[in-house]
């Protein structure tokens, strides 16, 4: 995002009266219990699996790719889940923003934040690896509470008001945002000994970037890590959160890859992208499969989503 930036208060316009609504309507479900909260989120995910058609489309075509092992019937399952998950996920973006810090250290154990510390200690910048999880956000205002304050790439919405407030949010985790194409930016703060959150998994097809199997399906994927640690002088350390049946959170924080950047960029990508998979299978209504994951692959690939109708 370049130029100044707007205070929230710009954005009063009857335009933007439905989204206020919906954030007061918002806070006031994360004032409830917090399983109760959740649950108020799964009713959510429900209605949205009922009548987002496009979206279930979507959904249903990535679990078919990335676990043709499964029944239709599981498939279906999953993406069932899938949306409940992201319903609570609205409820975590409402957390992350207002929750008090003792209650989400309560509900969240964290496990190698030691390998942050000391890569920290050591000098050096560290890129925090992670991928667009649906408790991505509320996981972040946690990690913030356990290690130094670091800065966060984001994306811009097409809607200035749905970034900022999306930016907003995530501040509420990160010390600094930084827009994804502001690459200098982000080698400054390595090299400036500081941590950035980074979750390059979503589909890239500009300078810089592979088509990369991905449960064994070839997907866009950005090289750009390798040369963000190499120009950075960075570790890499590798992250992934996850909900719990007890509504409670868990996040693991790796040890840091090594020999890392290598020669090859693609061969580093493919090293997150197994310990992405890996993730992945440990809680899989918890990745974002509503992302056309798949999309903007170079011709000759197939089209993934030119047939959605029948899935639906």
């Amino acid at each position: 995002m370049t130029g100044e930036r707007k205070r929230l208060s710009s954005y009063w316009g009857p335009r933007y009266w439905h989204v206020w609504l919906g954030m007061a309507l918002l806070r006031l479900v994360c004032l409830l219990p917090h399983r109760m909260a959740l649950a108020t989120g799964r009713v959510l995910g429900r209605i949205v699996h009922r009548f987002g058609e496009s979206r279930r489309a979507v959904v249903r075509r990535n679990i078919e790719l990335c676990f043709p092992d499964l029944s239709p019937d599981e498939r279906d399952a999953l993406a069932y889940e899938h949306f409940k998950s992201l319903g609570m996920m609205l409820i975590e973006m409402g957390l992350g923003r207002w929750a008090s810090d003792r209650h989400l250290q309560a509900i969240t154990k964290l496990h190698g934040i030691e390998h942050v510390q000391n890569a920290l200690a050591s000098g050096r910048g560290v890129i925090l690896l992670s991928a667009h999880f649906t408790t991505l956000e509320i996981m972040g205002r946690v990690l913030s509470l356990n290690i130094p304050p670091f800065d966060a790439v984001f994306r811009r919405n097409r809607s200035e008001f749905m970034t900022e407030l999306q930016r907003t949010g995530r501040e509420r985790s990160a010390e600094t945002t930084i827009e994804k194409r502001d690459v200098k930016r982000v080698i400054r703060s390595l090299r400036d000994n500081r941590a950035v959150w980074y979750a390059p998994d979503q589909s890239y097809n500009r300078k810089g970037s592979a088509a990369i199997p991905f449960f064994g399906v070839p997907a866009m994927h950005t090289t750009a890590t390798s040369t963000l640690a190499r120009l950075g002088n960075a570790a890499v350390i590798p992250f992934f959160p996850r909900r719990l049946d007890d509504s409670t959170y868990e996040m693991t924080l790796l040890p840091a890859f090594e020999n890392f950047p290598g020669d090859d960029p693609v061969v580093d990508t493919k090293r997150y992208i197994e310990a992405l998979e890996r993730h992945v299978r440990s809680c899989p209504e918890q990745y974002f499969w509503v992302h056309r994951k798949f999309k903007d692959l170079p011709d000759g690939y197939p089209d993934y989503y030119a047939d959605l109708d029948a899935l639906k």
